[in-house]
């Protein structure tokens, strides 16, 4: 579910209750649609997320390290200037919506104190972090608003802050139940009940919604007109229920999660039993160690698409052109693997030029290269003497030869570019981080695919291999991409080290590290299930994957970063696994 503003009040409750008096000693802007704020507080420094992107807009304490841009963006400097060592006040929430402003006392350029308040909007893909001053004026935005992208409400420095235009709902903390009940039973139309809830409470989930519906209507099946008294009086108690747990913050941080499904599929701040023996709830430490594990992941992808959009867009058009030159390439070595017939007219054409009357647009001839003889129409060109046709078909006959030599090498090139092309492809979905992406980054200008940047063609900080270890002790290195796959099969690993790739399918080198060792089954299978999960089959099963001693393993003259050739390799099916997580990384 999103961040309702029923869980928004828990999170703020729960960054009270840490942060209020902390002051701010760094900012940082990751990218466009984040801020964190780095917070000293009397129980040690935190990192408070504010993030508006459009599927995981909110507000919480995380503990992950984001990699930050070389150079701050210019609102990253504004920020730093005017909240930078400011003290948080103050927490507070518009009613139950989604929008929460945060009060600092910050000191300017002449001492004096003044106020800096930071409002974060949480609407989905209108989400924002906007700073206004003392006096309610903003002073920059995330996302500025101007007047061709709303007539309604501008959000531009200098002009004043004006809250969102609020809905129609009742707050259930100021509402008696009767009160809400009633608006859910008048709504105009008949509908399920949970629809109704969620039309007439303001700051509630549609997850929410759908489980006071279960408790209330105990498994029965009733809309918002057609409700029973004794349904009417559990729906208020559950209304009731309901406002105490959010007026003594009693609420607690579930993670939901499908029975036998290790990946969760939903948050609540309360337990949830309307999936039955289907679904499990699972309590977390705290709100924000929930809201931070439960996005993490999600995130860290959404941050490297970004990042990482202007070379998708290039390997995507690289690939289709690659792809449509070859198709073009075999549709005329198809057409040219007929020449034979065009030597054989030209001999034809040569042994009968007695025969053929000059003007003829065609002439009939016993074929002798049939073994009967059988008689076969040649087409000629008027314009030209017969010996002049015969020339012409020998001619069109050389040129299909050399078009045919011409277009195997072609074919045969585009091919391994088409699939060097797919081996960055994979590489970039899988970068972690702006180390690895600079890295593929220069391989792409190195490559010509895109053009030099002198800034970016400055060699990337170095990083390691990842490295794991198998459940018996072996290390297992993989390669971030085609250049470290380079330099960890060519130059880093041993002759008696053990190399593994995914058969005919893109993906990074693993090399197992034996140190002199016999490698055991169990190291071979981990290794193995470990460079299939690298690679584009990490989402299949049965996954063939060849290995051979590094010795084994050279690299050809020319050959792109990360292509090399090998021979002696077995072959191991398995599902992709790893076999232990690797260190913590940057995200």
């Amino acid at each position: 579910m999103a961040l309702d503003g029923m869980m928004l009040r828990h999170v703020i409750n729960e960054i009270k209750n840490e942060a209020l008096g902390a002051r701010v000693y760094q900012i940082y802007q990751p990218n466009r649609d984040e801020l964190l704020l780095h917070l000293r507080t009397r129980n040690g420094n935190k990192k408070l997320l504010l993030s508006t992107r459009a599927n995981s807009p909110r507000v919480h304490f995380t503990k992950y390290s984001v990699e930050n841009p070389a150079t701050p963006p210019m609102l990253c400097m504004l920020m730093r200037k005017r909240l930078g060592g400011g003290k948080l006040l103050d927490i507070r929430q518009a009613g139950l919506d989604r929008i929460l402003s945060m009060d600092f006392e910050c000191t300017n350029e002449l001492g004096d104190k003044v106020g800096v308040t930071v409002v974060v909007e949480i609407m989905g893909k209108y989400s924002n972090v906007i700073f206004t001053d003392e006096k309610g004026l903003i002073i920059d935005a995330l996302k500025r608003v101007d007047i061709t992208m709303s007539s309604k409400r501008l959000v531009l420095p200098n002009i004043p802050y004006e809250l969102p235009e609020p809905q129609d709902k009742l707050n259930i903390l100021l509402s008696k139940p009767e009160e809400i009940l009633e608006r859910i039973v008048s709504a105009p139309a008949e509908m399920a009940l949970s629809k109704a809830i969620l039309g007439a409470v303001q700051g509630i989930s549609p997850v929410i919604c759908r489980e006071l519906e279960y408790r209330a209507l105990g498994g029965e099946s009733a809309s918002n007109k057609t409700l029973s008294e004794s349904q009417r009086a559990r729906l208020a108690a559950e209304l009731k229920n309901l406002s105490d747990t959010l007026l003594t913050y009693n609420g607690k941080p579930y993670t939901l999660y499908r029975k036998g499904d290790a990946k969760p599929f939903d948050i609540s701040f309360m337990p949830i039993g309307q999936y039955g023996s289907l679904g499990e709830s699972r309590e977390a430490a705290s709100f924000c160690e929930l809201l931070d594990t439960y996005y993490i992941e999600r995130d860290s992808a959404d941050r490297m698409r970004v990042k990482a959009a202007d070379l998708s867009r290039v390997l995507s058009n690289l690939i289709h052109r690659t792809s449509n030159k070859i198709n073009v390439q075999t549709r005329e070595l198809e057409a040219a693997s007929d020449r034979e017939q065009l030597r054989v007219k030209g001999d034809l054409l040569q042994a009968n030029l007695y025969r053929i009357e000059r003007g003829a647009d065609s002439v009939t001839v016993e074929n002798f290269y049939d073994a009967d003889n059988a008689p076969v129409t040649i087409k000629l060109n008027p314009a030209i003497s017969p010996a002049q046709n015969a020339q012409k078909y020998y001619k069109d006959y050389n040129k299909a030869k050399n078009a045919c030599r011409v277009l195997t090498v072609q074919i045969e090139e585009g091919k391994k570019e088409l699939k060097y092309l797919e081996t960055l492809g994979d590489a970039l979905s899988r970068a972690t981080g702006e180390k690895e992406l600079n890295a593929i980054r220069l391989e792409f200008m190195e490559q010509g695919y895109i053009k030099k940047n002198k800034s970016a063609m400055r060699k990337p900080a170095s990083l390691p291999p990842i490295e794991y270890t198998t459940s018996d002790g072996f290390r297992v290195l993989v390669g971030r991409n085609n250049k470290q796959n380079d330099t960890l099969t060519l130059k880093t690993a041993h002759n008696r080290d053990i190399w593994f790739h995914t058969k005919d399918i893109p993906g990074s080198h693993t090399v197992l590290v034996t140190d002199g060792r016999e490698p055991t089954d169990t190291a071979l299978i981990e290794a193995a299930r470990t460079a299939a999960y690298h690679s584009k089959a990490k989402d299949s099963s049965n996954v063939a994957v060849d290995y051979t001693l590094i010795k084994y393993v050279s690299k050809p003259n020319g050959a792109k970063p990360g292509m090399v050739i090998f021979t002696n390799n077995k072959t191991l099916y398995v599902d992709p696994k790893l076999p232990e997580a690797p260190d913590s990384e940057v995200l």
